[in-house]
């Protein structure tokens, strides 16, 4: 039995090492007060050294820029490389978990940080330290830390679980917002996960030393109003002794006017409220009013002040004659008296004289109960998001034609609630799948397919065959022909799709509303093609409302009334800066139009 106890005792005994070695693993490093002389040569106590600015200096043989604090560029390159470039070859992934701790310090005017950090598995056995810099964010560097491990060590994997801290940084302004990198070392020239960066902000004032120690941040928390007569009364708490705050300021404002207040108290009466009098404010009258120290960027406290009718009692005298308070009642009955009297008898003389007129007056308020109100009026719920609609057009009547289509998905886009599918908006994808195949998984994902019918959707064009005869100007020409034609084969191809859908769906009796048919005002309704008379087709910009009640399902008329929306009507539109952009396409385009067929017709003379 005292064997086995023995044996125990003799376990317990050799685990007291391991367990003291797990607890000072998992305390975190903190930077050793060491040169570089030490790190270079590997002497022991310099595992994890904090390099100083005068070390850097003597290393370089020239004085350090001064932003870059105690840090050089590529430090692993300039203070070990020269000796030993194996050491600085390899690449170190950037640190883990990186935190910022506060520290307490006795400086009520600016914060103190320290910075911790794991390393990670990737590369740690070539790990030679950190640098950590500290930015503000918007201005110069404020500060940079060089910390090396000495070259004769190579950390295993288990040290990445263990937590590395920087030196303090001290005097960062309260409530300002900063940016800690913590880059791991050697740096390499061309790497992007060398380094972690982590942006924080320090503590407010208040946050720090309380709402009582700050003046900026400090307010009065208990105000009090009070009326007697036409005086008010305001009783606020003043501030500590200790922030050395002397005067106040008062702000009340109402209706355009604003009434401002000096406050300077007298500490040595009371040192703990004040009270003050706003004078030449208006019986009847709420005002907002705000109260602050005189501290620039102070914070306000705001109170309402209600300033009440003074009730004056009015008397008449013994043996004298009644006061104007008295006359006055008397005079407002006498004046409604008579505007009633000269009503009845406007009204009866009126009536005398629509009788001889044989007007009837039931006749004028039917008349007047039918006309059209104007009532806000809801889109349909049935959706979540917009009608997809896909405009397919052919470019084979010139870039003016083509900038009409634009302009029109654009308007479309912008005012209809509608999202537009358009392959010039969509070149990737149209390079990516090709013409045909992009047409056709449009035509299944959109909710409408809307064709702009022209002149050159009906004159298809045939890509010319090659001659090697042919001059310069005459293939440059043919080259602008394929160009085009590209668009005016797909969408040809695209429009025979559509043909037949809206056959297929006629013949089988379902609904064509998916298709639409448009032209613009300078195109014909011949130039619709023939397997797309079955649908519904529209006169741009004529037709914008009826293609926004095609599009959404809403029906312009009803009982009693109309739906009209002002900025799709053919005055409303010209008023937005996507419709003049539309409406001078189109006409840029008919012009362009009737010259083409001008010329046209000479060549046919």
């Amino acid at each position: 039995m005292w064997r086995e106890a023995l044996v125990l005792l003799q376990l317990l005994t050799l685990g007291q090492p391991l367990w003291a070695q797990e607890d000072l693993s998992s305390a975190p490093i903190t930077p050793q007060d060491c040169n570089l002389e030490c790190i270079q040569q590997g002497k022991p106590g310099c595992e994890y050294c904090r390099i100083a600015r005068d070390d850097v200096e003597r290393a370089l043989g020239f004085p350090a820029i001064k932003a870059f604090g105690n840090c050089i560029p590529w430090p692993c390159f300039e203070l070990f490389g020269e000796e030993d470039p194996e050491l600085c070859q390899h690449y170190v992934h950037a640190p883990n978990d990186v935190t910022v701790e506060f520290l307490h310090d006795q400086n009520h005017n600016s914060d103190t940080i320290v910075v911790s950090w794991r390393p990670s598995y990737y590369g740690i056995a070539f790990l030679r330290g950190f640098q950590v810099s500290l930015q503000a964010l918007g201005g110069s560097s404020v500060g940079c830390q060089l910390l090396l491990f000495h070259r004769n060590v190579s950390l295993p994997a288990s040290h990445a679980q263990r937590v590395y801290k920087s030196d303090p940084f001290p005097g960062l302004s309260l409530g300002s917002q900063y940016a800690v990198t913590v880059m791991a070392l050697p740096v390499p020239e061309e790497w992007q996960r060398f380094y972690r960066s982590k942006i924080f902000s320090t503590r407010s004032c208040a946050e720090k030393n309380s709402l009582e120690q700050c003046k900026k941040d400090w307010y009065p928390k208990h105000v009090e109003v009070q009326q007697k007569g036409t005086a008010i009364t305001v009783t606020f708490n003043l501030a500590p002794p200790s922030l050395g705050i002397s005067s106040y300021f008062s702000l009340c404002y109402a209706n355009g006017m604003k009434k401002y207040t000096d406050i300077t108290p007298n500490s040595t009466k009371n040192t703990t409220h004040h009270s003050y009098q706003l004078h030449d404010l208006q019986e009847g009258t709420n005002y907002s009013c705000e109260i602050a120290a005189n501290e620039v960027d102070a914070v306000r406290k705001t109170f309402s002040v209600q300033v009440l009718h003074i009730k004056q009692e009015a008397t008449l005298p013994v043996g004298g004659t009644p006061s104007l308070a008295l006359l006055l009642p008397l005079s407002l009955v006498g004046v409604a008296i008579f505007v009633v009297l000269l009503a009845i008898f406007t009204w009866k003389r009126l009536k005398l004289r629509m009788k001889k007129l044989d007007i009837r007056p039931d006749i004028i308020k039917q008349h007047q109960e039918s006309g059209t109100e104007e009532e806000v009026m809801s889109l349909p719920r049935s959706r979540l998001t917009p009608p997809r609609l896909l405009i397919c057009y052919s470019s084979n009547d010139g870039p003016a034609h083509v900038k009409a289509v634009m302009q029109l998905g654009v308007f479309v886009q912008q005012h209809m609630a509608t999202q537009v599918c358009l392959d010039l908006w969509d070149s990737l994808s149209l390079a990516e799948e090709g013409s045909m195949a992009w047409y056709c998984r449009q035509i299944r994902e959109s909710d409408f397919v809307l064709v702009i019918c022209s002149q050159g959707l009906s004159h298809r064009p045939q890509p010319e065959p090659e001659d090697d005869d042919d001059d310069d100007d005459d293939n440059e020409e043919a080259h602008r022909e394929l160009s085009w034609g590209s668009n005016t084969f797909s969408t040809a191809a695209a429009v025979h799709l559509i043909g037949e859908e809206v056959g297929r769906a006629k013949a089988r009796g379902q609904d064509l509303s998916k298709y639409m048919a448009g032209i613009f005002e300078y195109s014909e309704e011949t130039d619709i093609p023939t397997e797309l008379r079955l649908v519904s087709h529209y006169t741009l910009t004529r037709d914008l409302p009826l293609l926004f009640s095609h599009l959404h399902g809403v029906s312009l008329h009803r009982p009693g009334g109309y739906l009209k929306i002002s900025h799709i009507t053919e005055e409303g539109f010209k008023k937005l800066p996507a419709g003049v952009a539309l409406q001078s396409a189109i006409l840029e385009a008919g012009i362009v139009m009737r010259k083409k067929g001008h010329h046209s017709v000479k060549e046919g003379d």
